[in-house]
């Protein structure tokens, strides 16, 4: 949930992705307006705002390796591609997603990450390249401290109750996309029937990418606005959303919700994921946490 912002150097720094961003013009001034630039991998995080990174430049394109930047034509032909998929929508939509989100996680200036996808998302990985799970290989574990560590199927989610909620979607840069529905199991289920240990106070969520991860405390992963999501505006989530399984945190900023979930580990402590490395909230309420005050979402 991030956009593309002015780099160390004032040069434009390739978006340090996690998540989706809604389509928006970029705020180049850096995505606190109220702060000073962000620099590094703050610098159009996921989701960002705040002070500069803490490790300016570890993730610039140049220590990534990335290749040179896309061209013209496929920037004009992603937006192509952006326009088909609105006029013909539904299954034809998640594949444009899928190509517009792996063309943007190889482009080193982050241009592309600033060209709207399928209902006004932006798409942005952490990784090198959207991962992809299915029905056949797709597993979530759950453990650490619990009684009775689990591992889920695609099938198993679906098999427990279904909670659907419909919130608005907001990035810490600011961006809003409204009405927004995820369905799934809610985390206190699987919590519940796992059985969390006395020890327990928090969550770390792994994903498959092997980058992306992130932390709830106990209290809060417990709430009814918490799911483990299936469904995103009622379609199975894309790959390019952070699908099959991913973590919807309704009432905090959408880098909270990890994408691509493969594991939910009960720990006694709480363990910052990726992005709060970088010095994002740990606690990641909207309107309540990294400087900004925008309208809470639930």
């Amino acid at each position: 949930m991030d956009d593309t912002t002015a780099g160390p150097s004032g040069t434009p720094a390739r978006a340090h992705r996690a998540g989706e961003a809604a389509a928006a013009a970029p705020d180049t001034a850096g995505p606190d307006a109220t702060g000073p630039r962000a620099t590094g991998p703050r610098a159009g995080g996921p989701d960002a705002t705040g002070t500069g990174a803490r490790n300016p430049g570890a993730h610039s394109p140049e220590a990534a390796g990335r290749g040179a930047p896309v061209g013209r034509r496929v920037v004009l032909g992603m937006l192509g591609l952006g326009a088909v998929g609105v006029a013909v929508g539904g299954a034809v939509q998640g594949k444009i997603d899928n190509v517009l989100a792996s063309v943007s996680a190889e482009d080193p200036t982050g241009v592309t990450g600033l060209l709207p996808g399928g209902g006004g998302f932006r798409f942005y990985s952490v990784s090198d390249s959207i991962p992809h799970r299915g029905e056949a290989d797709y597993r979530l574990t759950v453990g650490g401290l619990v009684d009775k560590p689990a591992t889920y199927t695609l099938a198993d989610l679906r098999a427990l109750p279904q909670t659907r909620l419909v919130r608005d979607v907001q990035c810490v840069t600011g961006w809003r996309v409204p009405k927004t529905a995820f369905s799934g199991v809610l985390l206190s289920t699987l919590l519940e029937h796992a059985g969390v240990q006395r020890k327990g106070v928090a969550l770390r969520f792994n994903c498959f990418d092997g980058v992306y991860t992130e932390s709830l405390t106990l209290g809060q992963a417990r709430r009814p606005d918490m799911l483990v999501a299936l469904t995103m505006n009622d379609k199975p989530v894309t790959a390019a959303h952070g699908g099959p399984v991913r973590l919807y945190a309704a009432p905090m900023y959408f880098y909270k919700s990890a994408k691509w979930l493969s594991g939910i580990v009960v720990t006694d402590e709480v363990q910052p994921g990726y992005w709060e490395h970088y010095g994002y909230d740990v606690d990641g309420w909207v309107g309540k946490s990294n400087g900004r005050n925008d309208d809470p979402t639930s």
